[in-house]
């Protein structure tokens, strides 16, 4: 475990991302909405992924998809500029679902850029 965390920390990825993964909790003074990937309209560019701070580090390839953890997206809007077709869009605050299992595959694996 402490391997982990000096890892993490070395490689950039703050204590508090690795809370919000743990807990998969949003932190809730942020007060901006976290924000989504319409894929009807996202070339899959990856240009959010490289925008995204990785002390945050919300942004992820997901099969064919890329996808936004609002739990660990503070709604920056670092994403926002370098898209080039403007899919990224705030989520309701009152209105978003807690993410998938199957996206919290993603944070701290083998596919995780922000480690």
């Amino acid at each position: 475990m402490i391997r982990r965390k000096l890892f993490s920390m070395a490689s950039g990825n703050s204590p508090s991302r690795l809370a919000r993964i743990d807990k998969r909790q949003r932190n809730e003074s942020w007060p901006n909405a976290p924000l989504y990937i319409d894929m009807s309209i996202c070339i899959n560019c990856d240009a959010c992924l490289r925008a995204c701070p990785p002390n945050f580090g919300a942004i992820f390839n997901h099969g064919i998809d890329v996808v936004i953890i609002p739990e660990l997206c503070s709604g920056c809007d670092k994403c926002l500029d370098p898209c080039p077709v403007d899919c990224i869009h705030p989520l309701d605050k009152k209105s978003w679902v807690t993410t998938p299992d199957s996206w919290w595959d993603e944070p701290l694996s083998a596919n995780d850029s922000y480690m």
